[in-house]
């Protein structure tokens, strides 16, 4: 699922450059005022965000009664980042904007989104509670332009039968030492017929490069977001490895082809059937493979540094009020709504009652919101003995534990070039140091001529 996701945020970054200009510069809104005690009337139009299970609906239900009798309306369908920008250039925005975190700067510097400052104090919205590295990725220039909401972070998966059969444990695949994983990878894959039958670790690129550049003491970009460092040795060592791991499998082309077969959404998973030993993985995998593979063979921890440390590369969606909204009043307050801790809470308490009306197991939610992280976290299983318990307690073991890319001006930009460069690596057709070093040239170039057109504003 987050291959599939980036696949789509390549493919909208030219987006970002081009459609993005013209927007105009990034002004508050003219003639808002924030009150969270006014009432609001009008129609709130939302893009990008759908109520499709419990999680949402239960929240959004609760904006809907704050927000008395302005109405909502769902524009169907994920965000399209060309129809948004579209809009704001044309002068019919949406109200509000439910977008991923790494986007805001991007629309931020364009022009497309306005900044919080007055909205938050109008509302009364604690950004206390949220996350550090959530918060930053919605501070562009020294103003909030986002609302944090959910949070993703990776954890190490593993099929404990494969790993014991093996000889080796969950603690081989966990990151924390390269040659234990690789010496596990080569005793965990099968081939069949000349064919790889089971995958025995999967490195998960090319979209988690930072996670194992991080794991070895490196940055893609620079704190303040204007420094590409796609170059640096230990960015460089990070993708060797992380390329090893594949070319020990036959090359990233016979891992792939197996991993795009799996069922990875139903009982006939990757872990389930016995076709993957360990790879890092979004936490929210945890609960898919709780609820339609409950019996599969488990084991779980945080991924490590080679200091032994949890990390985890933080990313997730934010809320947003677009220039020229025509109710910002309304799009403020149910961002508020839909961010704060007790509707967080409220929608935990329905998914937990629903999961055990159905016999199932609630594995916890992770949110921008450290306070109803905290609560939340009580509700869910994490001191037992089962692998289930494991993957809770290591889910919120490694959201104590993150890391984000800052925001800027050229969020699309940047990670096409080290994405493209990556795939470049795996298909063969070039060599680790090769690839970041046109990497580092292409991303500090879109970086240079973002920052600079902000700079002049």
């Amino acid at each position: 699922m987050r291959l599939v996701r980036t696949t789509g945020l390549l493919a909208t970054a030219c987006l970002l450059a081009a459609c993005a200009q013209g927007t105009g510069d990034s002004e508050g809104t003219t003639d808002a005022t924030f009150d969270s005690d006014a009432d609001l009337s009008g129609t709130v139009q939302v893009m990008g965000f759908g109520a499709g299970d419990e999680i949402a609906t239960v929240r959004l239900d609760r904006a809907k009664k704050e927000l008395g009798d302005a109405e909502v309306e769902l524009i169907e369908g994920d965000l399209d980042i060309q129809q948004f920008l579209s809009s704001v250039a044309s002068g019919e925005p949406p109200s509000l904007v439910y977008a991923e975190r790494s986007q805001i700067g991007t629309f931020a510097s364009r022009g497309a989104v306005v900044p919080l400052t007055d909205c938050i104090e109008g509302e009364g919205i604690d950004t206390s509670v949220f996350r550090e590295s959530a918060l930053a990725e919605v501070t562009f220039a020294d103003e909030v332009y986002g609302i944090p909401e959910f949070n993703v972070v990776q954890l190490t998966q593993a099929n404990a039968d494969l790993l014991e059969q093996s000889g080796h444990t969950v603690e081989d695949v966990n990151g924390s030492d390269w040659d234990a994983v690789l010496a596990a990878n080569k005793d965990l894959m099968k081939m069949q017929g000349g064919d790889l039958a089971t995958i025995g670790y999967d490195s998960k690129l090319p979209e988690f490069l930072p996670l194992w550049a991080k794991a070895n003491g490196a940055d893609l970009i620079s704190e303040d977001g204007r420094t590409a460092q796609l170059d640096d040795p230990a960015v460089v060592e990070a993708l060797e490895f992380a390329v090893s791991v594949y070319d020990a499998q036959g090359g990233f082309g016979e891992v792939k082809a197996l991993r795009d077969s799996a069922d990875f959404f139903g009982d006939g998973n990757q872990f389930a059937s016995g076709t993957l030993g360990a790879m890092p993985m979004e936490q929210w995998y945890v609960n898919v493979l709780n609820d339609v593979s409950p019996d599969a063979p488990m084991a779980f921890d945080t991924v490590r540094d080679l200091q032994g440390e949890p990390v985890a590369w933080a990313s997730g969606s934010a809320w947003a009020i677009p220039k020229g909204s025509p109710d910002p009043e309304a799009a403020c307050r149910m961002a508020r709504v839909m961010t704060e801790t007790d509707s967080w809470m409220a929608a935990a308490e329905e998914r937990a009652s629903l999961r055990k009306e159905e016999g199932g197991l609630f594995t916890g939610i992770l949110t921008a919101n450290q306070d109803a992280d905290e609560a939340i976290r009580e509700m869910a299983p994490t001191d037992g003995g089962s692998a289930w318990s494991q993957a809770v307690a290591a889910m919120y073991e490694a959201n104590d534990h993150t890391f984000a890319m800052p925001a800027n001006p050229a969020g699309g930009e940047f990670e096409q070039a080290w994405q493209d460069e990556v795939n470049k690596v795996l298909t063969g057709d070039k060599e680790p140091a090769d690839a970041l070093a046109d990497a580092q040239q292409a991303a500090q170039e879109a970086l240079d001529e973002a920052w600079a057109t902000w700079d002049e504003k």
